[in-house]
């Protein structure tokens, strides 16, 4: 009887203690401030946008394949859609298609980094809605690849330098606006203007390169666009399985091919997902989003202490985007065994891209799998691979101004920290800098998003305009 009154008293406890927490567990009170208006050509951006996008500056690792014309017109270009910034700031090109404008502000206090790619990935020409290299402009859409993935931003950050210019505008320091053409292919472009930085002593106060957007739906519970910023992007591993046998004819096979072995090391991985780990980014994100969650879902945040099983959990059974904050992912993308439908193959391969979560690494993620696969019929190799980014801190006058801008712009917007699940060039910046952000200046539905990288990417004209807006009032601020 007392044990049952003990176990009621500590249940009632227990909801008591999560529920008040909960009802805490809330937004702080908003600052309301005036927010002025920024006017400038809006049909000029666009105008200028669609010249870079008809430079058909495709990338790809076989470098034979690429047009260098291609990427020398967009150059060649330059001065002509962005007189101002030429007439005012030093040009400095570096090996790897880089190309590094510096905008001499008034003192000499740490400059700023506004970065972006201008390469683009190919396009399936035949399966576009438009011409994926024309920009057309329809019902208030620009087609064409590199609208969104980056050229808008390459765009938005030249266009808005040569508005203020034109305005007399100098900034309180040195702005550099760095730009690569190879970050499709992880190409030396950012890497060497790094470099660069490091040769001449440059220790950058704030680096803003693409990333997160305003993005609605992407949180339990949060019906309000969410403003997302990568304060730190996984790494990225690609390893090779090989199985090697006697090959032989198909009429008489041994119990396991090659092909079925690495199938078996394939379901075991899949089977053992790496452990959950909730990062410095994610448990930001948390404490900021799940303040705008329902009740619900603002007793589990308010509460991971006790209900970070139960995201865990969630997380593995859904995949996608949760679960790739919270743990190293695996994603089995190719596979080859033998050339006839007959025969059994001497050698068969397969390749997994794996995305490491901040608190994994190259060496320790595969020998992870290795043990999970147990084979040692299987040969498990890194093919190439990036560690996970530095980890950038908010608590700092960059990230403090950065948030200012995008809720300046995107008015309503929640703005938060998050663990970028890709990779960009901003991961060099680490090396020099712990206030590296990523943040595409857009508001974007889930339908764009998926055209990035994909067939019939395309844009708003509004769009266009914001992300100008967005680097005006940020240059303004730095």
């Amino acid at each position: 009887m007392y044990i049952l009154i003990a176990l009621a008293v500590a249940i009632i406890i227990f909801l008591a203690v999560i529920t008040i927490r909960a009802i805490c567990f809330k937004p702080p009170t908003a600052v309301s401030r005036s927010i002025a208006e920024e006017s400038f050509d809006s049909e000029g951006a666009v105008r200028a946008l669609a010249e870079l996008v008809r430079c058909k500056t495709v990338s790809r690792f076989d470098e034979n394949e690429e047009d260098d014309a291609e990427f020398e017109k967009l150059v060649s270009l330059l001065p002509s859609l962005y007189p101002n910034v030429f007439k005012n700031c030093t040009l400095t090109r570096t090996e790897g298609r880089g190309l590094l404008f510096k905008w001499q502000g008034k003192g000499e206090g740490k400059p700023a980094v506004l970065m972006a790619h201008y390469d683009v990935v190919p396009a399936d020409e035949d399966k576009w809605d438009k011409p994926p290299f024309e920009a057309i402009i329809e019902d208030g859409l620009m087609w064409g690849r590199g609208t969104l993935d980056t050229k808008v931003t390459v765009n938005a950050i030249l266009f808005a330098a040569d508005h203020l210019i034109s305005q007399g505008f100098v900034p309180e320091n040195d702005i550099y606006l760095a730009f690569s053409g190879g970050e499709e292919v992880n190409g030396p472009g950012a890497a060497n203007i790094v470099e660069y930085f490091k040769e001449n002593g440059i220790e950058p106060s704030v680096v803003l390169d693409e990333g997160g957007a305003v993005v609605e739906k992407v949180f339990p519970g949060v019906s309000a666009p969410c403003a997302l910023i990568g304060i730190a992007e996984k790494g990225i591993l690609n390893l090779r399985y090989e199985v090697s046998s006697n090959g032989g004819h198909a009429s008489a096979p041994k119990p396991h091919t090659p092909v079925g072995v690495l199938s078996r090391a394939c379901t075991r991985v899949e089977a053992s997902p790496f452990k959950c780990h909730i990062t410095e980014p994610v448990a930001q994100m948390f404490d900021t989003l799940g303040r705008h969650s329902s009740f619900v879902y603002r007793i589990i945040f308010a509460n991971r202490w006790c209900f970070s099983p139960f995201l865990d959990a969630m997380a593995k059974r859904s995949g996608g985007e949760m679960n790739a904050l919270l743990r190293t992912t695996v994603a089995f993308t190719q596979m080859s065994g033998s050339s006839a439908p007959n025969v059994i193959p001497t050698e068969a391969s397969m390749v997994s891209n794996v995305r490491l979560n901040p608190k994994d690494s190259i060496e320790s993620a595969t020998e992870y799998i290795r043990r999970v696969i147990n084979d040692e019929k299987v040969r498990v190799e890194v093919i190439n691979g990036t560690e996970p980014s530095r980890i950038s801190t908010t608590d700092c006058d960059g990230w403090r101004k950065l948030v200012a801008a995008v809720e300046d712009t995107w008015q309503g917007a929640i703005v938060s920290p998050y663990l970028m699940v890709q990779c960009s060039d901003s991961r060099h910046y680490g090396a020099i800098s712990d206030k590296v952000y990523r943040f595409s200046a857009m508001a974007l539905t889930s339908e764009e998003r998926a055209t990035i990288h994909g067939n019939n990417e395309c844009i708003t004209l509004d769009a266009i305009s914001k992300a100008v807006e967005f680097y005006i009032r940020f240059v303004k601020r730095l």
